[in-house]
């Protein structure tokens, strides 16, 4: 394997490392206040470790896989937009579901 294969590996282990810990966030948050709760952190980790994990399958030449992450980076960007227009002053607990 070569030096550039193993670092686009490491790459696309970020992303998807991102992008299971939000998972693991929102779960924390939901714990902490006994209800289900999105934190705003999630959408910020959803959308970095969704655009790291789309370099990957772009790297990689994966329709699939691109296409899967390029819409999901759409939903992601257009929450914050949304979550961001209607103040922008929530915690990172406080979007509740």
């Amino acid at each position: 394997m070569t030096l550039t294969e193993t670092i686009w590996i490491a790459i696309g282990f970020l992303g998807q490392g991102l992008f299971f810990g939000r998972w693991v966030l929102q779960w924390v948050a939901s714990e902490r206040s006994a209800e289900s709760r999105v934190p705003l952190a999630f959408w910020y980790m959803s959308l970095i470790g969704g655009l790291i994990t789309l370099a990957y399958a772009i790297y990689r030449m994966d329709p699939v896989f691109i296409a899967g992450q390029s819409v999901g980076s759409f939903v992601y960007l257009r929450n914050l937009m949304l979550i961001h227009r209607a103040g922008g002053k929530r915690s990172l607990t406080e979007v509740r579901w």
